[in-house]
């Protein structure tokens, strides 16, 4: 019979056990308490809010305006820290909600507050502004308020009828425009070399690696794209706002004179030169639309009747069944296989589509694009699910959001039609290719290695010695067979011929403006327009609903996105990440890391051919 333990030993197994159990209940505990208030988090927020008569329609977008989500709760926390990834509103959701309330008679006006709305792309911010138009057209105003205004907040703001600011505040409008990095020489420094290969005297991507400044190729490219995207935005805010044209430039040509004159006072100026109507605080504000006779809310005496965006889009639905136009969005750098949120993958993107094809439901696809390219071989796949679609007797119409360059618009090239929005950024019909070597590298560590293989090609993606002539003769021809392949492509989608192709391609990138004046899209126009060309050449009249094909998380998984994004915001806001490492480097670190995962891409599979545009200009706050 084994020896009893001892008094002492008892003790202390007897504490441990309590201190063990102690530890699993409060855990268990917590973990029940933190389910608990989701599920009732989730289950509370299906319920649409109660509308009263005259209530007012609150737009208060949340960070970026995206296309759809993209990325997931624990990217979405390490994001938001590093001060890339806020909150994201949906550009649908914000066009549904206008479009529902426009014809709700509970709601009588929008008011538009944009303090919190982080960056946006031109079409997409053009596609918000012509649902607020088709809102006033309604009878029903919109009216803006904020502390300040940033670029993108402010082309909304001016969208509405009347303009107020915040006596403290300032417009910041400053054009269009971004900074790119150049590698070579710290790549000089750390041995690296970059041989780079391209079709096209346009096609800029290796640039950043391979020289210390823009080509004067890249140069024209870029100033000519700018100046498309500002004359676009300039004409539009001059047009809502009632300015002669060329206003908004000569202010800020002008602008240390007219600060100057009305003593430095950046909310005065913005008056004066008739870009906001007034000057309002907050409670000012509120008191101006309660004396216009709009009820006070019913939660808050203060304030007027009223619902935001986000709770009012619960009352928005689509109709469960029935004839539908389906809508794949593709936001992204294309790659191979899955790919997770924010990623077109080749794969993932494939069987949304086939989806699409197979569901008897689903009578026409518009495919939204709004990438800028990666991966040749990924982008034709894609396209081809598009022509086997339109084959099975199903039209398919592209609409192109903020950018359909590249590999994008080789995917765009499987639409029996083509709209984009005038400030699309499209084109950049090129290809490329990059072989890192680091066979400096190897020397400055004292690294030397030998390989062995049965073919010269065996040995030749030996990273650590200097690409082998023949390889790049390889790689070269493969480079030119791709672009050649992307002419015969999109001459034959177009109606044209490569070499006319060739005369407005090589790698150069449009507006969409530019693009339809050189026949690479049909016409100009946003989803709307898409949804409605798809339902017409279905035959499905006026009454089909629109369903959006896609994989996102639902759920708790949305609700974890929420808690942890909150909590990275907090610790972005506190240690500032962001701006340094903007002011270190001149770009955002995304931008960065997206720079370096495709050389990385291109190490691990050298004789893989991209069509890849930098060339996103988001405006951001």
């Amino acid at each position: 019979m084994p020896e009893r333990p001892g008094l002492l030993r008892r003790f202390f197994l007897g504490l441990w056990r309590l201190l063990d159990f102690s530890r699993r209940l409060v855990i268990n505990v917590l973990f029940l308490v933190v389910v608990a208030v989701l599920l009732i988090a989730w289950f509370s927020s299906d319920k649409p809010p109660r509308l009263e008569a005259d209530t007012a329609l609150v737009l208060n977008l949340q960070g970026d305006l995206v296309e759809e989500y993209t990325i997931g709760p624990r990217e979405a926390a390490v994001a938001e820290a590093l001060g890339e990834q806020r909150f994201e509103t949906r550009l649908r959701d914000v066009l549904a909600v206008i479009e529902h309330a426009a014809r709700d008679p509970q709601i009588t006006r929008a008011v538009l507050v944009l303090d919190e709305m982080g960056s946006g792309g031109q079409a997409s911010l053009r596609e918000v502004a012509a649902a607020l138009e088709k809102f006033k057209a309604s009878g029903k105003p919109v009216i803006a308020w904020g502390e300040g205004y940033s670029q993108p907040q402010y082309y909304l703001a001016a969208q509405a009828n009347e303009v107020y600011m915040h006596p403290g505040g300032m417009l910041t409008v400053h054009g269009m425009g971004g900074t790119r990095a150049y590698y070579k020489n710290l790549l000089d420094k750390l041995g690296v070399r970059i041989n780079a290969f391209q079709a096209g005297r346009y096609k800029s991507f290796a640039e950043p690696f391979t020289r210390t400044g823009p080509s004067p190729e890249a140069k024209e490219a870029d100033v000519y794209l700018l100046n498309g995207l500002w004359s676009v935005w300039t004409s539009d805010v001059e047009r809502v706002r009632k300015l002669k044209p060329g206003t908004i430039n000569a202010v800020i040509e002008e602008l240390p004179q007219r600060l100057s004159a009305v003593g430095g006072d950046a909310a005065r100026l913005a008056v004066e030169e008739k870009l906001i109507d007034g000057l309002k605080t907050r409670d000012e504000f509120r008191r101006g639309l309660l004396d216009a006779g709009l009820p006070r809310s019913e939660d808050d005496d203060e304030t007027f009747r009223q619902v935001s965006m986000y709770s009012y889009l619960r009352h928005v639905h689509e109709p469960l069944a029935g004839d539908a136009v389906g809508v794949i969005v593709a936001q992204g750098e294309i790659v191979g296989g899955d790919a997770r949120q924010g990623r077109v993958g080749s794969t993932s993107t494939a069987e949304l589509i086939q989806r699409a094809r197979q569901d008897e439901s689903i009578k026409a696809v518009v495919m939204r694009i709004d990438s800028p390219g990666g991966m040749v071989q990924a982008s034709d796949l894609i396209r081809e699910q598009l022509d086997l679609t339109r084959k099975a007797g199903k039209p398919v119409v592209v609409s192109m959001g903020d950018v359909a360059a590249s590999g994008g618009y080789w995917i765009a090239m499987g639409g029996d039609e083509v709209l984009a929005d005038a400030a699309t950024i499209t084109g950049s019909i090129g290809v490329f290719g990059i072989v890192p070597t680091f066979e400096g590298t190897a020397e400055k560590l004292g690294v030397t290695t030998d390989s062995a293989s049965t073919t010269w090609l065996g040995g030749a993606t030996d990273l650590t010695k200097p690409i082998d002539k023949r390889l790049e003769q390889v790689i070269s021809q493969l480079i030119g067979n791709n672009y050649r392949e992307f002419l015969a492509l999109v001459a034959e989608r177009r109606n044209s011929t490569p070499e006319r192709i060739n005369e407005v391609a090589q790698g150069r990138v449009w507006t969409g403006a530019q693009a339809k004046e050189r026949g690479l899209v049909d016409d100009l126009g946003g989803i709307d327009e898409a949804v409605k060309r798809a339902a017409r050449r279905a035959a499905l009249g006026d009454t089909y609903r629109v369903e959006y094909i896609e994989q996102e998380p639902r759920g708790i998984n949305r609700y974890l996105s929420l808690l942890l994004g909150r909590v990275a915001a907090f610790a972005r806001a506190e240690f500032g990440w962001e701006s340094a490492a903007r002011a270190l480097v001149g770009m955002s670190p995304l931008q960065m890391q997206r720079e370096l995962e495709l050389i990385g891409a291109a190490r691990r599979q050298p004789l893989t051919a991209f069509s890849y545009c930098f060339c996103e200009f988001r405006q951001s706050p």
